[in-house]
Order: C-alpha cells, then structure tokens, then sequence
C-alpha cells in the first residue's frame, strides 16, 4: 500500500510515517518512480509504534524495543530490550512520582484558596457613605 492508504488505515499522517521511517522504526520499499510502498503489516506496526509515544517513550527507546518484535527468537535482542523496557519503567515511574508530588502541592493551595474564597464570603460589605 502506498503512505496516503497506510496514513488514512491508520489515522497517522504521513509526515510522521515519513519520521518513522527516519528514525528506522517502518520500513518500505521505493517504486521506481520513488513512490513508498508498505506491507499489510505496517498497519499493526505503526499501531505499536503510536502505543510507544502515547506511553511518553522517545524514538530512541522505541528503536531499542522494536527489534524485540522482529527478531523474538534472539536471547541478546530480548535481553537488550528487556534493559531497555526496565529503564523506560522506571523513568514512567519516576514521572508517576513527580505528578503526584506536583498534585499535592496543588491540593494544598486548593485548599488554602477555598479558605480564603470562604472567609471573604463571610466578610461583611463595604458601605459607601454619601455625603
């Protein structure tokens, strides 16, 4: 199938079906006119692929865990992959750790603002004095 078919089968546009294949993570092969042209599989693959960003993993990262689909079979490569899916667990933990932080923080000053909003509504009106 041609970049437009596999862009419309899989809502990615084809500049980023184009970064992929930068990035070595889809490969196609060229008509001779130059033309992209993809296998049946490259609509899973490109699925794979937009679950790894939606998860916050950089291409780099991606590359690294990818080869575990393609070579599954390969001790060094799963091993390899395994290294890398543990260091990008941790980082995800890390980021789960720092928003929760973040919220806490956040419920505080919720809290305080509520405070605040209910002492003011508490708070008798100004008068205006006319002279």
């Amino acid at each position: 199938m041609r970049i437009g078919e596999l862009a419309q089968r899989t809502g990615v546009s084809p500049r980023s079906l184009r970064y992929y294949e930068d990035q070595g993570l889809l490969t196609s092969s060229r008509s001779e006119a130059g033309q992209r042209h993809y296998s049946e599989t490259a609509v899973q693959r490109v699925s794979l692929i937009r679950q790894l960003f939606d998860a916050g993993m950089p291409s780099r990262v991606i590359a690294t865990v990818l080869p575990c689909v393609d070579i599954p079979g390969d001790l060094g490569v799963a091993e390899e992959t395994f290294t890398a899916m543990m260091r990008e667990r941790d980082r995800i933990d890390a980021d789960i750790a720092h928003l929760i932080e973040t919220r806490d923080a956040l419920d505080v000053l919720i809290g305080a603002n509520s405070r605040h909003r209910a002492e003011l509504s508490m708070a008798p009106e100004p008068t205006v004095e006319s002279t």
